[in-house]
């Protein structure tokens, strides 16, 4: 299958990665330091599941193969500007904030069979791309999985947790069989797929886990081993996972068990130096999706008559932080 991946960080370049070593056709979509690093000396992959590894990498275009002539792994490179090829399954892996620079790179390598996959941590993100990418059919998902980058040409894919839920609604013009078209992709691939009956449900779960991982770690600038055990920094993690269930409650979403149960179950199966990609991003000074994961529940929640005074608390120490840097 010819994968086309927008965004090559922890998430897309792991994603890139496991197709490959999986002998599927592969285009990253990569800018910047990144995109030089990954075509001098290829991409740098560690992998708990897949162990330590270079895939070779090289300059591609429009629908040239990205294998190499031995028929090795390789990973073909292009920036949104460069690449006009054709994808089967274009997954996106960008951050919230970059959607808007890449639709136009979507809507020009999609062909009417193509299936697009959002795979962020903001909820609602397949019918936005969707509302961008006029005639894409798009669907939605989200992905559970602590990968990152170390240097430019260089991820890290840590534990052994990588799980992809994904799914459509009904107006997404996708067929049931397209859909375990691409779950077997994925799985024969090392992913662990699973194919939604509720994406709309799966999605906010995930958004609710991350937004409640990423603001308590980023409040108590605490990797999750402080999350693992009794104190403040769990009781916060729990109370920001309450407040975002209420809200999905209001909303309507029916979920699988209790996602204070599940947010503690995965929390407490992480390595406990992990932490979370916008708490590295707000310590390095880089653009953060703080907005989509604290700043947009809150909103949510006050527009809906959700009482969130935990968010409220991180909210007012973040507000002024960005204020003070302005």
């Amino acid at each position: 299958m010819k994968c086309l991946i927008v965004g090559a960080g922890g998430v897309g370049g792991s994603l890139a990665a496991f197709l490959a070593l999986a002998g599927h056709e592969v285009v990253c979509i990569v800018r910047g330091r990144h995109k030089e690093a990954l075509l001098a000396q290829g991409l740098r992959f560690h992998s708990d599941i897949k162990g330590e590894c270079v895939i070779p990498c090289r300059a591609v275009r429009g629908d040239e193969a990205a294998s190499s002539a031995t028929g090795t792994p390789c990973l073909g490179i292009s920036s949104a500007e460069e690449y006009d090829g054709k994808a089967d399954l274009i997954l996106v892996c960008v951050k919230g904030y970059s959607i808007g620079s890449v639709a136009d790179c979507i809507v020009r390598s999609a062909a009417p069979h193509t299936v697009v996959l959002p795979i962020l941590n903001v909820y609602g993100t397949g019918p936005r791309i969707a509302r961008a990418c006029p005639g894409v059919r798009v669907i939605d998902g989200c992905i559970y999985i602590v990968g990152f980058v170390n240097a430019p040409g260089e991820v890290t894919q840590m534990g052994k947790v990588l799980k992809l839920v994904f799914g459509a609604r009904p107006s997404d013009g996708v067929s049931t069989d397209e859909l375990e078209a691409v779950r077997t992709v994925l799985s024969g691939a090392g992913i662990k797929a699973i194919l939604s009956d509720d994406i709309n449900r799966d999605t906010f779960a995930k958004w609710g886990f991350i937004s409640a991982m990423a603001c308590t770690g980023a409040y108590f600038d605490a990797t999750m081993g402080a999350l693992q055990h009794p104190g403040p920094e769990r009781e916060l993690f729990t109370a920001l996972t309450r407040e975002s269930t209420a809200l999905g409650h209001t909303l309507g979403i029916v979920f699988r068990e209790d996602p204070v149960e599940a947010n503690l179950r995965i929390i407490d199966a992480l390595a406990p130096e992990t932490t979370a990609s916008l708490q590295k991003d707000l310590a390095r000074g880089h653009d953060s999706e703080i907005q989509g994961q604290l700043f947009d529940l809150l909103e949510a929640c006050e527009a809906h008559g959700v009482d969130a005074p935990a968010y409220r608390k991180v909210a007012r120490k973040f507000r002024s932080l960005l204020e003070d840097n302005l």
